[in-house]
C-alpha cells in the first residue's frame, strides 16, 4: 500500500464522516426544538460545508474549492450574527 492510496481513501472516509455530520445538523436545523438550536445548527451546517469543501478540494487537487470554502466561511459568519441579534432585538439594522 503506498502513501498516496491511503492518503486518498483517508480523505474519502473523512468526507464520508463530515457528510454524516452535516445530515445531522440538518437534522436538527429541521426538527429545532428552539430558535437558538437551529441557529447553531445552521453554524454547524456552514461549519461542516467548508469542511467538506476543503476535503474534497484535497482529494480532487483543485483550489477553486478552498475560495468556495473561504467564501461559505464568510456568509455562515455574517448569517450567524445577523439571526442572533434579529433573535435578541427582534431588530437587525439599528
Amino acid at each position: 500500500m503506498t502513501g498516496h492510496l491511503v492518503f486518498q481513501t483517508t480523505l474519502v472516509v473523512c468526507m464520508h464522516m463530515v457528510g454524516l455530520a452535516m445530515l445531522l445538523a440538518l437534522w436538527r436545523l429541521l426538527r429545532g426544538p428552539t430558535v437558538p438550536d437551529r441557529i447553531l445548527a445552521l453554524d454547524t451546517l456552514s461549519v461542516t460545508a467548508i469542511a467538506e469543501l476543503m476535503l474534497f478540494g484535497m482529494y480532487i487537487n483543485s483550489a477553486v474549492y478552498f475560495e468556495a470554502a473561504l467564501v461559505i466561511a464568510m456568509l455562515g459568519f455574517c448569517s450567524t450574527v445577523v439571526l442572533s441579534k434579529f433573535v435578541l432585538r427582534r431588530d437587525i439594522v439599528e
